[in-house]
């Protein structure tokens, strides 16, 4: 991968990207309070990320598929410094509207809609197939990293200048822009479709995804682990609040999970060697089965701390398993559909996860609320150990295989 000139150069332009983006994602409730003192607004403004890339998703897809995506990556990363430095000149200027920064809100997530099926389906156009793995688990490596820096700095920024993280993000997007420029894309042939088709296009990988079954009960069980662990993620922050914990401590804690997602990236190309992959999937299950339900023994932030490190370091490799399976298994042509189907069902989860975790928090006890999440994450754990789907998992040499005769 070293040597790989092209990778190196889109890695390293997303690493910068996503430390700004995640800098000024901690900063901008904090700008929209400070000027509006509305936290409905600020609430607004933020749902208005999620929601647009939730919406533009899957048609991102397919557009993605029609069009050149070394061109669709350097759009969005001029739009979100556009957009980025548009929200510092007014904020200087002190012009600063609440529909502005929805506006700016609506780019980024459809940007972020965009650039994710873009980046992924041209991953196996840039990197020998023998490498993709550790490609896979290098650019999650990064995304952890970038949230994990990005958020760290985020608040310190904000506090020397309430223009100061935006301004850094648009400087980090500009560079990632001019990076981006040198990758060299193998060509691809891009025909030009009708507008009427976007929508059959659209039915076409929701299809393609479905009717493969390794791809379905990947997505499906991921799903449904997803909304218990992020449930219980939130209610395990929501009791340490309450118990008084202090923010520092709470930071912290938070902030090992991050930590464990790193060292698990790194970590995951020499475990995806070593374990097959159904023994990568079904650890990571078995991993939360255990030790989420230890969270109710415990009120200490640094205890927690250490549960959610452990709890963050076998995901990346089985993550490394699915995507590269996936990302081998379907035509090039398909790919952005593919990114686009499986982000809208895992954002579909993280967004249900914490409305979960809110309600029972509200409405039961919270070692009651902690043991209900264990229990959904075991129920899910026992269905993936039993499944035959998983257990016939093939290894990554078997897959390129299939690939090489489809």
């Amino acid at each position: 991968m070293g040597r790989n000139r092209n990778y190196r150069l889109l890695w390293s332009s997303q690493a910068l990207s996503e430390f700004g983006f995640n800098a000024a994602a901690l900063a901008f409730p904090l700008l929209v309070l400070a000027v509006t003192n509305s936290a409905a607004a600020s609430g607004l403004v933020l749902g208005t990320i999620a929601v647009a890339q939730l919406v533009a998703g899957l048609p991102a897809g397919a557009l993605v598929d029609r069009w050149n995506r070394k061109k669709v990556m350097l759009v969005c990363e001029a739009a979100q410094a556009l957009a980025a430095a548009s929200l510092v000149a007014t904020v200087w200027w002190g012009v600063a509207t609440v529909a502005h920064m929805v506006a700016v809100a609506a780019v980024i997530g459809v940007c972020a809609a965009l650039f994710q099926p873009a980046e992924e389906a041209s991953l196996p156009n840039l990197v020998p197939a023998e490498q993709l793995s550790t490609a896979v688990a290098m650019n999650s490596a990064r995304a952890s990293l970038g949230h994990l820096s990005g958020t760290a700095v985020g608040g310190f920024l904000f506090a020397v200048g309430r223009v100061v993280p935006f301004a850094v993000d648009a400087v980090t997007h500009t560079l990632a822009f001019f990076a981006l420029a040198f990758v060299r894309m193998p060509p691809r042939e891009v025909r030009p479709q009708p507008v009427g088709r976007l929508g059959r296009e659209m039915v076409d990988g929701l299809r393609w995804v479905w009717q493969h079954r390794h791809i379905r009960v990947t997505a499906l069980c991921a799903v449904v682990l997803n909304v218990f662990f992020s449930s219980f993620y939130i209610i395990v922050i929501v009791l340490a609040q309450r118990g008084g914990a202090p923010s520092g401590e709470i930071g912290v804690m938070a902030a090992m999970l991050g930590v464990g997602g790193v060292v698990g990236s790194l970590a995951a190309p020499y475990l995806h060697r070593m374990l097959s992959p159904y023994a990568s999937i079904i650890s990571v299950f078995w991993v939360l089965s255990v030790l989420t339900p230890l969270a109710v023994l415990t009120t200490s932030g640094y205890v927690m701390g250490a549960l959610f490190f452990a709890m963050a370091l076998l995901p990346p490799t089985a993550n490394t398993a699915i995507a590269t399976r996936q990302l081998l298994l379907t035509p090039d042509e398909l790919r952005g559909r593919l990114s686009s189907v499986l982000g809208l069902l895992v954002g579909g989860a993280s967004a249900l996860g914490p409305m979960l975790g809110g309600v029972l928090t509200e409405v039961l006890p919270g070692n009651v609320a902690i043991l209900i999440c264990a229990g959904g994450v075991t129920a899910v754990t026992l269905v993936v150990t039993v499944s035959p789907t998983l257990r016939t998992f093939p290894r990554q040499q078997a897959t390129q295989e299939a690939s090489a005769t489809a």
